[in-house]
Parts: C-alpha cells; structure tokens; sequence
C-alpha cells in the first residue's frame, strides 16, 4: 500500500483502512490526482474471495459502467478533432441508424442515455454482446422507446455499442483501439477496453454482492436488467474480458481511472502532453437533460457523457460516474482534482456507493482544512 501526502493521506488511508478492517472490502484501490500529479495511491487486500492472492500495485479489476467514462472522454477526443459534431444527427455517421424514425437524434442523445436506446427490442444472447455487427445493427433498426431528447433512460449496456459504432465510423477503429492507442498507452495507464490474454493474471475476482440491485417493474427497467441477463461470473471468462465491450467491459485499477481522467481536469494537458483543448473537455460539462432517469427511477443531470454535480460535490463544474458493484471516478474542473476507487467485494449498488464516496468526503474535508 502506498500513499503520498501528509494530513490529507492520513484521513484517506484512515477510511480506505476501515473499509477493509469492516470486511466492506476485500480488495481496493484509491487514487487521487491535483494539478496533474498523483497524490494519493493506495491498494491493499486481496485479489480473490478466499484471501489468498495478494493485492499488488499493478492488480486490475472490471470496472462495470465506470467504463463509459473512457468511452466518453475517447468521443470528447474525437469531437474536439473536429471530426464529431454532438449537435449533429447520428445518421450523418451512421445512415443506417436514420431507420424507425430516428433521423434526428443526435449524438449528444447518445452521450446523454436519452436517445430512447437503452436495450434492444429484440431478445438477444450474452453471444450476442461479442458480435459488434449484429448488436450495433439491433439498435440501428430499432424504433426508440420514447422520445429522444425528452428524457434519459440509462443504457446500461447499449451507450457503448452506439457511441462506440459512430467512433468507429469516423476513425474506422474500434473504439477500444482509438482509446488504447490515444489515451491510455500515451499516459501509460493500466486501462483496458479489450485486455489481451497476457494480462489475465494481475486480474482480480470480482466477488457478487449478496444481492443484486433491485429492478424495477417497468418495461424498460426489466430490459435493461435482463435483456440480456448476465451473471458476475461472466467476467472471469477470458471471451469477456478480450471483448470491447465499451459500457461495462473496461478493466483497470483507482490509479489508471484518476490518471487518465487528469485530461479532463487540468484542461485537456497532462504530464506536458495535449491530449484534447480545454473548450474540448469542457463540453462534457454541457447539460442535456434533467429530471428522474427513467430505467434508474432517481433524478439525474448528464452532460455529455456523465453525470453533473448535483449539488453534494464541492465545486460545480464536476462531472462523475460509477459502475455496477461499486467503482467511481469522480473528475473536479474546478480543483483540478481526480478521484478514482475500484474494487472487487461488489455492493448491489448501479453507479457508486458509500465506500467511495466515504474516501471522497475523507479527502475533501482533509484538503479543506
């Protein structure tokens, strides 16, 4: 386990350290990044359910729905190229996507889960996931289910093939391949969208939470859920984690997400590096829609790509999600500030919970005083 820091590193380790000792945890990262520079990096634990496999500096975890925080930071890269307009209709990228009527809905439709696309119409397979044409192909002929831009409902899994196809129309690479070869191997972060077989070893065991998160009665909430549905165990599979997969299927550590998200919170530079402008990071701040997210049932603001303070952050130009289990990346334009948690002991929570926002408010109040 290693930490920089003084005051702040002490109350930080102090509640990354209770989270283990209460049994929260079984393996964990923290990572927090100022100005650019790493200075909070903490590990510990184990890597696997039975306590055997130790938790070292270069373990790796899926991440779940903090994965669409890359998939959008790698859109924003390619906006900021002039090569994507988030105005302009998907099907100027994509013309088979005009079909059932969505000829004008947008890519900031896509960005912001409000493009009426959050599961297929058709029952499909978890095979089905690993075919990028028939999956993409589904929602391109697909009749929205409501109207785009009205409100979000969260695409649990489809947001990843939508945004990830009008990448790979415009760049003709996948989106996993623009985001390694742009974002992550220039950083040398440890984050992955497709991991190679090489890297099996370093990844932990996601362990199931004792239950998963609740699904609502909707039709949309039961699709999302369950269409296709897909066990945890899934992820130990090497089928899984080899596929690109860009809504749930990112693999990486606390240290990677923070460092990587850097270039959104220092104005596009990192570690004298440009990696986007700063109008271009600052687009991901643009509200879309605003109210009670109708597949999660609570009220969210997005931007493009994530989520907006609310109002329970420090500073307002703050954008964040999380992922299934317990992951949370959290990027403060205002401080220049990352904080990114992942770990394997999974709650039933959607998009973040109370263990890292603990280590979050641990290192706010610390930074305060």
């Amino acid at each position: 386990m290693v930490l920089h820091g003084r005051r702040m590193g002490e109350d930080v380790r102090a509640a990354f350290e209770a989270n283990l000792a209460s049994g929260d945890d079984v393996g964990a990262s923290f990572a927090v990044t100022v100005d650019g520079a790493t200075v909070i990096d903490l590990w510990a634990g184990f890597a696997d359910a039975a306590r055997t496999r130790p938790w070292q500096a270069d373990t790796i975890v899926g991440v779940y729905s903090t994965t669409k925080t890359m998939t959008a930071l790698t859109a924003l890269l390619v906006a900021d190229r002039g090569e994507l307009d988030f105005a302009a209709p998907v099907a100027r990228y994509w013309p088979e996507f005009a079909a059932a009527g969505k000829h004008d809905v947008t890519v900031a439709h896509l960005m912001s889960h409000s493009s009426g696309l959050c599961g297929w119409r058709e029952p499909i397979t978890e095979d089905d996931l690993y075919d990028w044409d028939k999956a993409t192909a589904l929602l391109a002929a697909q009749e929205p289910f409501w109207k785009p831009g009205t409100a979000s409902g969260y695409h649990g899994l489809t947001q990843g093939y939508l945004v990830g196809e009008v990448v790979r129309r415009i760049t003709g690479r996948s989106l996993g391949t623009v985001f390694r070869e742009e974002v992550a191997a220039p950083l040398g972060a440890d984050f992955h969208i497709g991991l190679p077989a090489s890297e099996d070893a370093r990844v932990a065991d996601l362990i199931p939470p004792a239950a998963p998160p609740p699904v609502g009665d909707s039709e949309l909430q039961v699709n999302v859920a369950e269409n296709p549905h897909l066990e945890v165990d899934v992820t130990r599979t090497r089928r899984f984690r080899g596929a690109e997969i860009p809504a749930i299927g990112g693999i990486g550590n606390a240290r990677a997400v923070a460092t990587i998200h850097a270039i959104l919170a220092n104005g596009g530079t990192v570690g004298g590096r440009r990696f986007l402008s700063e109008a271009g990071c600052r687009r991901a701040l643009e509200p879309q829609v605003d109210g009670v997210d109708l597949v999660l049932g609570v009220p969210i603001r997005f931007g493009l790509g994530f989520a907006l303070n609310s109002g329970f952050m420090p500073n307002p130009n703050t954008l964040y999600w999380g992922g299934y289990g317990g992951s949370l990346a959290i990027i403060d334009l205002d401080a220049r500030t990352t904080m990114a948690y992942a770990m394997n002991k999974m709650s039933g929570t959607t998009t973040g919970d109370l263990r890292a926002f603990a280590l979050a408010m641990a290192f706010w109040d610390s930074s305060s005083s």
